[in-house]
């Protein structure tokens, strides 16, 4: 036997000894130092996120006694209970409030997806006077703070008599400057040829942006509609201003009005904020794709 024929020999043992070599997929960098501590940082990251909100469920199925008792450990000395959670289901309108967040954060999200994709296809594709300047006063108005617009909607609500209404609740809010921009911003994105092919048919403006548009924007508007409804249903502030009737309550407000004659009830305040924050960890479980999609292809994430 030859040399050569040894060296490939002895090349082919060592090769099945190593076992089989895995192969790296296109433009996928090697498990490196810097991508482990990149996984390190977003690991305290997210235990930094995870272990408030953990505490908060744990402290939410304790006892008053145990709640207030300052002791450090997850599960009180008298063991897990419901207390709490029946606590504040048997005192208020729970569902009554759950439904009427549920339906106003619904019509809020229709509604801003609707003017703010109406609004977005205008700025992308139609040419008019003061179009720049608009588009413009939009993003300025982005960096504006709610509160500060808080006394003047106030005041536009009552001239219109609608304190203490579903409208006056949901009007305010179906105003989104920075929904405008992302979607703006993704409509650029779409190739024109495609409108000029279905002009060159007949189409129209309309039944272009409702048979070819939105179409291809699905993750967007699935991302838009998700923020705008986390935003609409954690709301607090103009829910708590305009409406008095506790039959037209939201979660958020309603919640707040249950509060025990005996001071602050720890397990009780946690017990509130876990049933405020389920149905939007269900939103988030439910569309966690199309939600990183949409900050992937749309711009929420700065790129």
């Amino acid at each position: 036997m030859s040399t050569a024929t040894l060296t490939r020999t002895e090349a082919v043992t060592t090769t099945k000894a190593r076992g089989p070599r895995r192969s790296r997929l296109p433009g996928q960098k090697p498990f490196g130092l810097l991508r482990i501590s990149a996984l390190v940082v977003l690991i305290l990251l997210a235990l930094g996120w995870l272990l408030p909100f953990l505490w908060a469920v744990a402290t939410a199925f304790k006892t008053e006694t145990d709640a207030a008792s300052g002791d450090p450990s997850w599960i009180g000395a008298s063991g897990p209970t419901v207390e709490a959670f029946t606590a504040i289901l048997s005192q208020g309108n729970v569902y009554t409030w759950a439904f009427n967040s549920l339906w106003t954060s619904i019509a809020v999200t229709l509604i801003t997806l609707t003017i703010s994709a109406l609004a977005a296809y205008a700025f992308s594709r139609l040419d008019f006077t003061g179009r720049k300047w608009l588009f413009v006063a939009i993003i300025a108005s982005i960096v504006v703070p709610p509160q500060v617009l808080i006394i003047p909607l106030f005041y536009e609500m009552l001239a219109f008599n609608m304190i203490d209404t579903y409208w006056g609740l949901i009007l305010p809010q179906v105003v989104a400057p920075a929904m405008v921009f992302i979607l703006k911003r993704f409509f650029d994105a779409i190739p024109i040829e495609l409108e000029d092919a279905a002009r060159v048919d007949g189409a129209g403006r309309l039944r272009i942006f409702w048979s070819i548009v939105l179409p291809l924007s699905r993750p967007i508007l699935a991302s838009v509609a998700i923020f705008v409804f986390i935003g609409a249903w954690n709301n607090f502030l103009w829910p708590f201003l305009v409406i008095n009737d506790t039959t037209l309550m939201t979660l958020p407000v309603g919640l707040q009005t249950v509060i025990s004659a005996y001071g602050v009830q720890y397990a009780q305040v946690m017990a509130q904020a876990v049933l405020a924050a389920l149905p939007l960890i269900v939103v988030f479980i439910i569309f966690q794709k199309q939600i990183v999609k949409g900050v992937a292809t749309s711009g929420f994430g700065g790129q």
